[in-house]
C-alpha cells in the first residue's frame, strides 16, 4: 500500500494501490462525500490477493485530494468523470477495470459511455440508470421516507471543526441508509474516525458533492455501453430500491444481475465480502 498524488487538472488526487503492478488494475470509483477510506483496507486486500491491483482515491473534497470552500465547489460533476481517468493516467494504465459506488457508479456509467476504450468492464453497486425516483421518473421507485426526511431536513449542520461531536453525526447520518445486515459500529466508528483525520476540509467534503452541476448521463446513452458489466445491489436498499438495478441490468446490453441480501445503500458490509469478492474476480477475469 503506498499513497501518491494524482494530478488532475487544477486539483491533486490522492489514491492508494494494493497487490501487484503487473496485475489486471480495478479502479474503486466512491460515493459522494466519502473518502476512499470507506473502501476497508481488508476488503481492497481480499481483492488484491485474489490476483488483482487495486487502486482507490480520494474524490475531490474528501480525503487529501484538494478542497474547495464549503458551498463553493470549483468544479462541475463532468469534471469528477475526468478526474477517475487522470488516476488511470496517474498509474499509466490505458484501461481499467472500472468497480463505482452510487454516485461514483454514475461517474462509471459516463466513463462507459464517453470513454470505452479505457474500460475492460464495469462493475455498478448501489447505483441507478437515473438517480433518485420521483414524479419524473414513474418506472424508478422513490426513496424510503427516512432517507427522504433525511435529505429534506432544515437542521443546522454539526460544527466540523469538533472532531468527537463531527464523528457522532456522521455516524448517525449513516443510519438512515442501513439495510436488514446488523451494522458493525465499530467497524463503522473505525472507518468514519480516519476519513475524518485523513480529510482537509471536512465541511467541505460533506457538502460540495451535493450541490454540483453537470456531469449527468442521458439514460438513453445506457445502451451504447459495451464493456461487460456487472451490477451489485442491496436488496434493501432504502435510497434506490431494488427496481433500480433491476432497470440498469436491462438498460445495458448483456448487463448480470447479483442482488446481496439485506444490504443497504452502503460500501460492501462484511456480511456480503465473499460474494462481491468471488462476483468481482470472476468478472474481471
Amino acid at each position: 500500500m503506498t499513497e501518491r498524488m494524482v494530478p488532475a487538472g487544477d486539483a491533486q488526487l490522492c489514491a492508494e494501490g494494493f497487490g501487484s503492478p503487473d496485475d489486471p488494475a480495478i479502479l474503486l470509483i466512491g460515493g459522494a462525500a466519502a473518502s476512499m477510506d470507506y473502501w476497508e483496507d481488508e476488503f481492497c486486500e481480499r481483492i488484491a490477493a485474489a490476483g488483482r491491483h487495486v487502486i482507490r482515491y480520494d474524490l475531490r473534497d474528501t480525503g487529501r485530494s484538494t478542497a474547495y470552500p464549503a458551498g463553493s465547489p470549483g468544479y462541475t460533476g463532468a469534471e469528477l468523470v475526468t478526474d477517475a481517468l487522470a488516476v488511470l493516467d496517474g498509474y499509466g494504465l490505458p484501461a481499467a477495470h472500472l468497480y463505482g459506488i452510487s454516485m461514483g457508479g454514475g461517474i462509471a456509467q459516463e466513463i462507459a459511455v464517453l470513454h470505452p476504450s479505457r474500460v475492460q468492464t464495469l462493475t455498478l453497486q448501489s447505483t441507478s440508470p437515473a438517480g433518485p425516483g420521483g414524479p419524473d421518473r414513474p418506472d424508478l421507485p422513490p426513496m424510503e421516507p427516512q432517507v427522504a426526511a433525511l435529505f429534506a431536513s432544515e437542521a443546522p449542520q454539526p460544527d466540523w471543526s469538533d472532531r468527537e461531536a463531527a464523528i457522532e453525526a456522521l455516524i448517525e447520518g449513516e443510519r438512515p441508509f442501513d439495510g436488514a445486515i446488523p451494522p458493525d459500529l465499530a467497524r463503522v466508528r473505525a472507518v468514519v474516525t480516519r476519513m475524518y483525520d485523513r480529510t482537509t476540509d471536512v465541511a467541505a467534503s460533506q457538502t460540495n458533492h451535493w450541490i454540483l452541476e453537470g456531469g449527468e448521463l442521458d439514460r438513453g446513452k445506457l445502451a451504447e455501453i459495451t464493456a461487460p458489466t456487472l451490477v451489485l445491489h442491496g436488496t434493501a436498499d432504502p435510497l434506490l430500491p431494488f427496481p433500480h438495478a433491476e432497470a440498469l441490468a436491462r438498460e445495458i446490453p448483456g448487463a448480470r444481475l447479483v442482488p446481496l441480501p439485506g444490504m443497504g445503500h452502503q460500501y460492501p458490509p462484511r456480511a456480503v465480502w465473499d460474494t462481491v469478492v468471488a462476483e468481482l474476480v470472476a468478472h474481471t477475469a
